[in-house]
This record gives C-alpha cells, structure tokens and sequence, in this order.
C-alpha cells in the first residue's frame, strides 16, 4: 500500500510539463482519472453528468457560457436539492471575451430586517441556530440568474429553464453520491411536513437509480421562466417563500424579499509564479486563498516537491495564517471597513511567512494586524454547494457557485410548501459577539464559505472553483499551486491528493489516503495531528470543475473533479442536413 502510493504521488509530481498539453510519455502510466475534455465548440463542467448535457445543448441552441450556467444550475437544483437550488446564494465571475474584462456578481441574501440578536435572544437563544426559520436568509440565487441573463445572456429564461422543468415533471434517476446526502439527512427530512412530502416520496428516501420527479419545483421555475425574478421575489413564489416564513414564526417580509438586489462586485487579485489569481472580494472568503497564494510564493514549493513533507507542512501553515486573518477581519462590507488591500499585499504575506516554523506545526496562529484593526471572530461549515463552469465558442467563461450551505438537513431543514425547493440556512454563519466583523444584523449578509475563481497566465484563462466549506480557499491554493508549481493540467489539478483543515484552530489535518504514508509520519512528527481519509473525499476536500480556454489555438477544455458524480461536456459541431437522394462523398 505504502508503495502503491509513494508511486503515485512520484508520478504526480513529474506526469505534466506543461498546462496546455499532456506529457504524452505518461499517457499510458499515470496518476491522473482521466483526460481533459477538449473542443474548439463550448464546454462546461459540472457535478452531474445530466447537468452538463443540458448546459451543452444550451450552447448547441445558440446560447453562451452565460445561458448554459444558469440552465446547469437550475437542473443541479433539482438533482441535487440538498445541495443547492433557488432557497439559496449565489456568486459569479464572468469573463467577456469581446471586452476582455472580469465581472464579479455577488448574489448573496441579506438577513431580515427584524431578525436581529436581540429578537432571538428574546426567544432564548444565546447563539445562531444551525438550522430552522431563523437561520433563512434571503435567497439570492435567482436574482443573480437575472442579472446574469440580462447583462451577458443570449437567452431569455423560458428557454434556459425550459429543460429543468422537462425533468422536474419527467423524473430523473438519483444519482449515486446524491443518494447517501439523501440518506444522512432523513431524520431532519421527516422533522417539517412540507419537506417530508416533497423529499420523501411515498415517505421513504428516494434509491440510487430511481426515478425522482418534483413537479412543485416545476411550478416554481415556470414562474420564473414567464415573470422573471419578480414572480419569486414579488410575486406568486414570493408569496409562498412569506406563507412558509410565517407558519415557522420567521420574521421574512414582503419588503425584504422585493428590496433585495445582487451587486456586481470588482474581483480582487494576486499573482502566483506568473499566473493572476482572481477571487471575489468579502463577504466571501476569496481574500483568504490570495493570502494564502502569496504566504506560499515566498517557499520554493517547486523544489520541495509535490505533496512533499516540506510543501504540505509549508502549505497547512500558510493556510492556518490567512484564516485566521479573514475569520478575524472578513465580513460584510457594508457594515465593516475590511483591510482587503493590505490582506492580499507581497509585503504582509511576507511577514506573515516569517512566522512558519519550518520544523514545526503552530496549532493556534493568531491573527495579524493588516492595518491595526481588529475585529471578532466567526466559525462554521458547510458541504450543501454546487459549483459549475463553462466556456462558449467565442471564449466567453463564467465560474459560479451556488448553495443552500448545510447538506444534512437540506440547508434550513424546511421546504416551501407547494414550491418544490428548501430555505437555506446561510444565516447560521452569524455571529452573536458584538465585537465581531459579522455579528447578525438586519439587512446584512453573513460571512460566506462559498467563492468562484479565475485565473489566467498569457493567453490561457482558466475559471475554476472548488467547494467544501472552509475547505475552498485552501483548495483553490491547491489547485494554483498544483498547476503554476508542478505543472499538472486542469484535471490532474483537481484529481491531486490534499490536505483539508476544517478548524481554525488546532493541528488536525484531513490528508486523503493517496498521500503516502511515510509522508504522514513525517508530518505527525511534526506535531501535526494527521486524519486520515478516503482515497477521494468529497465530504471533506470537497469537489471541483474547471474550463480553460487557449486563446491562441481557441481551444477549450474541461475537467471535472472524480470526487463526484459529474464530467466535463462539449457542446457538438452542428451538422448540416443532407439533401434526399445525395450520395455522401467520399
């Protein structure tokens, strides 16, 4: 076993020489799943095969990048409802190819306005609950699918939805991974009735294979695809999102649903060995993978090796730096003034490098001063996202992920009666400390786990993401780094071993099995309290997508995590018809 995995990770480190083609010397003997999905037509990738499909006959019908994610995502919310859909957040980047610029879409909800500390303090909480009517936000999925649509989109709602709704009257089989999420959250599926009926059909868990239809869904998204996102924040679906809040005793209101809107955001960037890394800015967690980026160019990770002793230690500590930064400092804007500028800056990462103990593991690192602030802390998880991407014929991409936050229990744990679809619980990353960057206040928005991302070197763009929590800036680093540094292309990228530290504080460390054991004792010595996990943990290293698109060549590709159920797609040459009674040529 030792062996078997001290081969692969050899083999990792030497497989790709290059982000644009194979090493074709391995082809034959590697560690990598499978190839990259390469096309001059459109690609996309997501966590469901079906999914894909339907992003690639969007683009077959003459729709973007744009049009495909917004149909890729409306179907994972049916396929996978624990996981995301139209109860939950959003956030985008989108890259225009004829404008040559990154657009940010920040598409996540903000808290009631009655739904303070006080208001549930009188109800005797003394914390965020984990779940329940009071741990809803305001949805923002939907209306960030408009501002999508409308500014970039070729297509109108009707007709990317037009599919979603097919399957959600149709049925569709469920998927293997999507069937244990199902499973571990029955006891909180059989807690609130509406969820019971919708997600327990026949009052039992749906099997993997078997055919799943959700026909309240279909309702819901026929709204939208005739009213646009006022018939869900304003008008019939807004009505039953206000029934459910109410019958909960949540303190939603009309005017918190229509005052709601997404804002497009400037992505925030660093480089990292050539290449320009972009994240959203808070209140996501993006300004950590930046600072974790430039902790880790000041280690020479490259002649470390790959998933070496030296690299992993150097990379778990840099990690452990730049959480403590963005749980101390990250929040939302709007209510907090956040030092991003001097976070994601070479001269703080620097001194923050300084404070790596090359020998040793720091379980309790503590917070810098970027600019002499200092504000509270915040902790939290979440696995319940989807991330999907894509990349059209003309070079048009978009990284987006969406969630409904906790898998158990279907975010909030309770459906929209009639309306197919669960209220997240994105409200339980609030905090009750005063003191805190993101202490619950109405009208804000929580400190969010969930972040896409984009990067670019030359003429090679690459959108990216990876989710999983708390998991995802330190896996974006990963992904980065298993590129600029040991030269792996976007699948072998995702395919990689890694590490995962849930926690803020504390040693422990999730490494998945394929890193080899004598690596592990190492690090163990080195006062890092390793976990073991599964070859491929989805649960806790998460699960990622990529499209690259070659500027020169205009070739695109496409890769898919095998952590989960899905694959990269591309969208097929159209064919002209041949006339009745011509003989093809030969």
């Amino acid at each position: 076993m030792i062996a078997r995995s001290m081969f692969r990770a050899s083999v990792a480190a030497t497989l790709l020489s290059s982000v644009l083609t194979p090493c074709l010397a391995a082809a034959q003997d590697r560690s990598q799943s499978r190839s990259m999905v390469s096309s001059k037509q459109g690609v996309v990738a997501s966590e469901s095969v079906l999914a894909s499909q339907v992003g690639a006959s969007v683009l077959e019908r003459g729709g973007n990048a744009i049009d495909a994610a917004v149909a890729m995502n409306a179907m994972m919310g049916l396929i996978a409802p624990m996981n995301d859909g139209i109860g939950g957040d959003l956030f985008a980047i989108v890259y225009e190819a004829k404008s040559g610029k990154l657009y940010g879409l920040n598409a996540s909800g903000w808290a009631p306005k009655a739904l303070t500390v006080d208001h549930l303090r009188a109800k005797g909480r003394t914390s965020m609950p984990a779940r329940g009517i009071d741990a809803a936000t305001v949805p923002g999925a939907v209306n960030g699918w408009e501002k999508l649509l409308t500014r970039f989109g070729r297509k109108k709602f009707a007709e990317v939805l037009a599919q979603p709704i097919a399957y959600a009257e149709s049925g569709f089989p469920v998927g293997e991974v999507v069937s244990v999420f199902w499973k571990d959250s029955e006891k909180v599926l059989r807690e609130d009735a509406a969820t019971t009926k919708t997600f327990l059909p026949g009052g039992r868990l749906p099997q993997s294979g078997e055919l799943f239809r959700n026909p309240e869904l279909a309702w819901s998204y026929r709204q939208i695809a005739s009213g646009g996102a006022a018939a869900f924040y304003k008008g019939a679906v807004a009505a039953k999102l206000l029934a459910s809040s109410k019958s909960h005793g949540g303190t939603m209101t009309a005017a918190d649903l229509a005052e709601f809107d997404s804002e497009w955001v400037e992505p925030i960037s660093t480089t990292y060995r050539g290449w320009t890394v972009y994240e959203l800015p808070p209140n996501g967690q993006g300004i950590a993978a930046l600072e974790m980026l430039n902790i880790m160019e000041t280690f020479p990770l490259a002649s470390m090796g790959h998933n070496s002793v030296p690299a992993l230690h150097h990379m778990i500590e840099a990690k452990k730096l730049a959480y403590a930064d963005m749980q101390q400092f990250d929040g939302d804007p709007r209510f907090v003034k956040i030092p991003v500028e001097a976070m994601r800056s070479k001269a703080y990462a620097a001194e923050r490098a300084k404070l790596v103990n090359a020998a040793k593991a720091t379980c309790s690192p503590d917070a810098g001063t970027p600019n002499g602030t200092d504000n509270g802390t915040d902790n939290g998880t979440d696995n319940g996202t989807t991330y999907l991407s894509a990349v059209d014929k003309e070079g048009n991409m978009i990284s987006l992920i969406q969630s409904n936050y906790s898998t158990v229990g279907f975010g909030a744990g309770i459906t929209v009666a009639h309306a197919g679809f669960v209220w997240h619980n994105r409200g339980a990353g609030f905090s009750f400390d005063p003191a805190s960057a993101n202490v619950l206040a109405g009208r804000k928005r929580p400190l969010h786990t969930i972040i896409p991302a984009f990067m670019e070197k030359g003429d090679t763009r690459v959108a990216f993401g990876i989710m999983g929590g708390w998991n995802q800036a330190q896996a974006h680093a990963q992904f980065v780094s298993n590129i600029a540094d040991f030269g792996l292309n976007i699948q072998g990228a995702l395919d990689a071993p890694r590490f995962s530290k849930e926690t803020f504080l504390g040693c422990d460390v999730n490494f998945e099995s394929r890193i080899p054991e004598r690596v592990l004792k190492a690090l163990a010595a080195m006062a890092h309290e390793v976990v073991m996990r599964g070859d491929y943990s989805s649960t806790r290293m998460g699960a990622g997508q990529a499209v690259m698109r070659n500027f020169t060549t205009g070739i695109n590709s496409g890769a898919s995590d095998p952590r989960k159920d899905g694959s990269a797609v591309s969208e097929l040459l159209p064919v002209r018809p041949t006339a009745p009674g011509t003989a093809a040529k030969r």
